[in-house]
């Protein structure tokens, strides 16, 4: 595994990931409330199994370029930090319920019909690609015990882990979250404040790390 502080590092920002909402804590909410908790659900496990095609994408791939262009690890790692940085600032600069996303059309569907296609949906979006490639190799240890590949799968389901642990507590108070989030802007603009300036300090301090 990576050393303990780059451990803990990993966790911290893959927790403040999975608490911000975002457009699969909305969807599965949607989901449950148009169609009932068994839909939010079955939506739920979709979007997890289908991202676990994008880590072991990412564990096939960069840990095999990693190994032969040591460079492009760096570049990589230079790349997410910039990512988390630019992150940071789009939440200082994100007006509270100004950014709409895009939920697919609701029709009624049966809990199967949600799962397929919550997975379809979740390895066709091309952000979660970026998100892993860009997340992961901060907190990739060339040094650990574990080869490059296996840390990926392992910080990859856990990440994973976290987001669909979220979205299910998100599925059990949909109802209530979501009028919430609607109605108070200023818990938003400070919830979006608080994870920019954390998100900058993460970006920077990676970038200025060694290793």
């Amino acid at each position: 595994m990576p050393r303990t502080e780059l451990f803990l590092a990993f966790l911290a920002t893959a927790g403040l990931f999975a608490c911000i909402p975002g457009p699969a804590m909305l969807y599965t909410a949607a989901q449950t409330l148009a169609r009932g908790r068994l839909s939010g659900l079955m939506a739920v496990l979709g979007l997890h199994l289908g991202c676990y095609v994008h880590v072991i994408a990412a564990a096939a791939g960069l840990s095999v370029l990693f190994h032969a262009v040591p460079v492009l690890y760096l570049g990589v790692k230079l790349a997410g930090a910039a990512y988390l940085v630019w992150l940071g600032i789009g939440l200082f600069r994100a007006k509270a319920g100004g950014e709409e996303v895009a939920l697919p059309g609701l029709a009624r569907k049966s809990a199967r019909r949600a799962f397929i296609e919550s997975v379809t949906v979740e390895v066709l979006n091309p952000k979660t690609a970026i998100f892993f490639l860009a997340l992961l190799p901060q907190f990739i240890d060339p040094a650990a015990s574990l080869p490059v590949w296996a840390q990926f799968l392992v910080l990859g389901t856990l990440v994973n882990v976290m987001f669909t642990s979220t979205d299910i507590a998100c599925v059990m108070v949909a109802g209530a979250l979501v009028e919430r989030l609607r109605r108070s802007s200023r818990a938003q603009r400070l919830m979006r404040r608080a994870g920019g300036a954390v998100l900058v300090g993460l970006g920077t301090h990676l970038a200025l790390q060694r290793g």
